[in-house]
């Protein structure tokens, strides 16, 4: 089947009568009738579907987690507490003390925060690459590299990674690889088949879809499964069943929503690029803009969040009253729901490269679900302030 009607179709029981949706199942204690039986799920505990205690999940949590897996193309997933926690997770996997990581200077503010803190902490040494490295990564390697990670496009800059090259680089080092598929999800980007061998996705993002839970899965193939469920079920990175529930409901409808949030932000994007207070449109769909044929060549479609660039004439003080004066877009830190978003960001002081060099004030879009005219209109009443 094809994913959009997979997903209409997994995680629940197709079979007989009954309610359409599964039930939430909430436990922390799971009963037993013998000792043998309680034996039997204790060594079985790692194993997928397996109820043994509530922190390993219930019916709800591994209904949510089949489903993500089809979603991603992988063979199993395990559902964590966040996004955060399942790139730590899967970092503590992957690297030990001793032990070196390599991340792209582009990644999402809160890893780079763990990788200073309590992963060195831990003795894990993080190299910070240049996103657009493709093959040139090799000469980042170490002997004690263990992980190369990727995100795609990166979440405030939007630079899109080589990731075949990136991968065919790490095998031939047997170093192994993780991407963050938040921004494009498995339904436009298949991370599998191009050899990645753990995918994440903070599905607080587009999969929950309503900026109504918390929420990280854990995507991976069956070689990596049991290394990855031992490692989350050690850290204590469980999954609040309500939320699995809310997640799961959101992965019904994600097709037609991310097309929704693609057809506005195109709109919107296309607007700005012709602003002449806007120096650059930082996303990847629009013919032009920066990555545009990495995606054209990996994706199979774009979602609503990318970034602009003021005209560096432009003071900051006026781009804050820009976004201070939108009235369709709320300030607010995430994305993926359906309410659209304007943040003020500032990469600079979260790189450690100069790659990414002093530009015009940046202001990241979330575009939600609104009628796009009503957006640009907006969008329009707010650039009249900088006048």
């Amino acid at each position: 089947m094809r994913k959009e009607t997979l997903l209409t179709r997994v995680g629940r029981e197709m079979a007989g009568s009954g309610p359409v949706n599964p039930a939430v199942q909430r436990a922390s204690t799971i009963r037993f009738d013998t000792v043998a039986e309680f034996e039997r799920a204790q060594r079985d505990r790692y194993e997928r579907g397996t109820l043994y205690y509530g922190t390993y999940g219930t019916e709800t949590t591994f209904a949510f987690e089949s489903a993500v897996a089809a979603l991603e193309g992988g063979d199993a997933a395990i559902a964590v507490s966040s996004g955060l926690a399942a790139i730590v997770a899967t970092i503590s996997a992957f690297v030990g003390s001793g032990e070196h990581l390599l991340v792209p200077d582009s990644v999402y503010g809160p890893v780079r925060i763990a990788c200073e803190g309590v992963l060195r902490r831990a003795g894990i040494e993080t190299t910070y690459y240049d996103p657009l490295a493709g093959s040139e990564i090799v000469a980042q390697i170490r002997p004690n590299t263990k992980l190369l990670y990727l995100e795609s496009p990166g979440s405030l800059t939007f630079e899109v990674q080589d990731v075949p090259a990136i991968v065919a680089v790490a095998k031939q080092h047997g170093i192994s690889t993780a991407l963050d598929n938040t921004w494009a999800t498995g339904y436009y980007f298949d991370a599998f088949a191009r050899g990645v061998d753990v995918v994440i996705q903070a599905a607080t993002k587009y999969v929950g879809g309503h900026s109504d839970l918390v929420l990280g899965a854990i995507v991976t193939t069956q070689a990596h499964y049991e290394r990855m469920r031992r490692t989350v079920a050690g850290l204590g990175y469980s999954a609040a069943p309500d939320d699995c529930w809310l997640a799961l409901r959101g992965l019904r409808t994600l097709p037609v929503r991310l097309r929704a949030h693609a057809e506005r932000a195109i709109a919107v994007a296309s607007y700005l690029d012709g602003r002449p207070e806007v120096e650059l449109v930082l996303y990847p769909r629009l013919a032009g803009a920066p990555g545009h044929a990495l995606w054209k060549r990996d994706f199979t479609g774009a979602t609503g969040l990318f970034s602009f660039v003021f005209e560096r004439t432009i003071p900051e003080s006026a781009a804050i009253a820009f976004v201070e004066r939108l009235r369709l877009f709320a300030i607010g830190a995430s994305w993926g729901g359906y309410e659209s978003l304007a943040l003020l960001v500032r990469p600079k002081a979260i790189r450690s490269l100069p790659t990414w060099q002093d530009t015009g004030s940046i202001v990241r879009l979330q575009i939600g679900l609104e009628d796009a005219a009503d957006l640009v209109d907006d969008l329009k009443n707010a650039f009249s302030t900088l006048s």
